[in-house]
């Protein structure tokens, strides 16, 4: 109830609410009579309440099912039609220059290095970034979290998620959350912004309406940017307090046999750059010198 409260009811409460006034207002069919939009009586009232409620509600559980597929969209994935595929290889192409100024930045000595270096570790190798920030933070953790321990993320993460505390999976609910509303949040203001728009675009007076709509759909979307940067890192303690204990049982003798089972032991190759090792690499030694103390025959 929390997370249909929070993800659904709030943003779509806001986009069906603003598009409510707009209607009450005659905006689509005239100039705004903004006194129309306040309730005459108790009877009023209540329809002005009830109303715009049901359909927030029923939007929201609409809505439901396509939560994964707004995620992604934000995230990047625009790849299925020619016209969007072009916009995402110019965004990537952005990304890659800061990413090639991060680096060019972590590379001097200085205070901005260690900044540099931070932001660096929260972005995927320039060679799968995605147009999107979002994409990015999240593509940081599918793509290093169970790879350094020899894990692919994307395929383990269900059966290394049924083996976290109640504490960690109340953390990961609640991050997920946060960045399912904001999500859900850019995407109604930036609905909302077209609406009033498309609404007032003959009224001089109220044309700064759609311009803080997508004002707080940029300030939501940062919100989704720093949750999905959340929830990458969280990936990564669910990997560093789990995989150790399934790489045990990977590497375990099997019954009959004196050594490791034959191709249980997965493989990692650190993957260079111009800079040096990538985070791969790194990941990889700090892994190694975790399994340093464990016994002989459950090493790699």
């Amino acid at each position: 109830m929390r997370r249909l409260l929070m993800v659904g009811f709030v943003p779509c409460g806001l986009l069906v609410g603003g598009f409510w006034s707009l209607v009450r207002a005659g905006s689509f069919t005239g100039h705004s009579d903004w006194a129309r939009v306040l309730p005459a009586g108790p009877g009023a009232t209540v329809v002005a309440l009830l109303a715009p409620t049901a359909c927030a509600w029923l939007l929201a559980l609409l809505l439901q099912p396509f939560q994964v597929r707004a995620v992604r969209v934000l995230e990047g994935y625009w790849d299925r039609w020619p016209a969007t595929a072009r916009v995402a290889d110019v965004l990537v192409e952005i990304q890659r220059r800061r990413h090639l100024a991060l680096r060019d930045k972590a590379s001097r000595p200085g205070a901005a290095s260690a900044d540099a270096l931070r932001r660096l570790a929260a972005r995927p190798p320039v060679e799968v970034l995605l147009p999107t920030e979002v994409g990015n933070a999240l593509r940081a953790g599918e793509l290093s979290a169970g790879e350094r321990y020899g894990l692919a993320t994307l395929s383990a993460w269900p059966r290394i998620y049924m083996q976290v505390s109640d504490r960690l999976s109340q953390s990961l609910r609640s991050t997920r959350d946060a960045l399912d509303a904001a999500v859900n949040l850019c995407w109604s203001f930036l609905a909302l912004a077209a609406a009033l728009a498309a609404g007032l675009y003959d009224e001089s007076g109220a044309r700064w309406l759609p311009l803080v709509a997508l004002v707080l759909a940029a300030v939501a979307y940062k919100g989704a940017v720093i949750a999905a940067q959340a929830y990458s890192g969280l990936m990564h303690v669910v990997f560093d307090l789990t995989a150790p204990a399934t790489v045990c049982h990977r590497c375990a003798p099997s019954p009959g046999s004196s050594g490791p089972g034959d191709g249980a032991a997965a493989h990692v190759v650190p993957r260079r750059s111009g800079s040096g090792q990538s985070w791969q690499s790194s990941a990889l030694s700090s892994a190694a010198r975790s399994m340093a103390s464990w016994p002989e025959s459950l090493r790699w």
